[in-house]
């Protein structure tokens, strides 16, 4: 007995125990969460951020689904390519580079999966796959925005600042007033530097390692026994690891320099 597809099996063989993946799920959020409000990486979402994230998330699918549906028509079908998915961590990587708080990752892969669900694949066996989707791939995105302190990929602040005035007598030369004008002008810290990039480039190609890990690990070594009562074969798994990880990591480093890019075109 079911609940919308899932079948629920918790004993298959070679799967990975409930109570590891259920520890996971809340020790990374709880990490994620307590470093981005220690570090200054949690903060709330304005409008724009949830443009960013809705832009992003639609792009996503219409890229891996359709788009990348197309091209993989003159590409053969191998475990070391997927442009659908490279196409995925680019766009991802530069939603991050735009709103860069903490829950930008887990947001965007959610929505991500409601509009595949959507258009693609229906809700069946919901609602594991949003469960898949945010914890995994949109956590790792935003655990690097904790640890960097919303600064994911070496990116400055281009946020502009206004230099306050100092309190003034009601008479005053004109020198110092035009002085004071100029203190009021907004500035934007804008330096990309080639640390940027170099910074920039390591952080993706680790989040990129990371993304190899959800499909073989958490889907095939838990999702998929759990919803569809399948036999885990470990050998599988290792082999899928192995042969995602140098894709992943090369998407990751070219998704990371391509939102730096975007991030400084934008200012956000």
């Amino acid at each position: 007995m079911g609940f919308n597809g899932i079948a629920g099996a918790v004993n298959e063989p070679g799967e990975i125990p409930w109570e590891l993946v259920l520890l996971y799920f809340l020790v990374a959020l709880a990490i994620a969460f307590l470093l981005g409000k220690r570090s200054g990486g949690l903060k709330a979402f304005n409008t724009l951020d949830l443009i960013y994230i809705g832009i992003g998330s639609a792009f996503a699918v219409a890229w891996e689904f359709y788009i990348a549906g197309f091209l993989d028509r003159f590409i053969p079908s191998n475990p070391f390519v997927s442009v659908g998915f490279w196409g995925r961590i680019i766009i991802v990587f530069i939603v991050a580079a735009l709103v860069r708080k903490v829950g930008v990752g887990m947001l965007t892969l959610f929505i991500f999966d409601v509009l595949g669900d959507i258009f693609h694949y229906g809700f069946g066996g919901e609602p594991m796959y949003f469960i898949y989707e945010t914890f995994t791939y949109g956590l790792f995105v935003d655990l690097m925005i904790a640890a960097t302190g919303g600064r994911i990929f070496g990116l400055p602040n281009f946020a502009p600042s206004v230099t306050t005035k100092p309190p003034t007598q009601n008479i005053q030369k004109t020198t110092m007033q035009s002085v004071e004008e100029e203190e009021d002008t907004p500035t934007r810290s804008t330096s990309i530097t080639k640390l940027t990039f170099i910074v920039g480039a390591i952080e993706g190609a680790i989040i990129g390692i990371l993304w190899a890990f959800p499909d073989p690990v958490f889907y095939d070594g838990f999702f998929r026994p759990f919803i569809e009562a399948k036999i885990v074969n470990w050998g599988y798994i290792y082999y899928h690891i192995y042969a995602y990880m140098p894709g992943d990591a090369i998407a990751g480093i070219i998704g990371a320099i391509i939102a730096i890019i975007v991030a400084r075109a934008v200012g956000s």
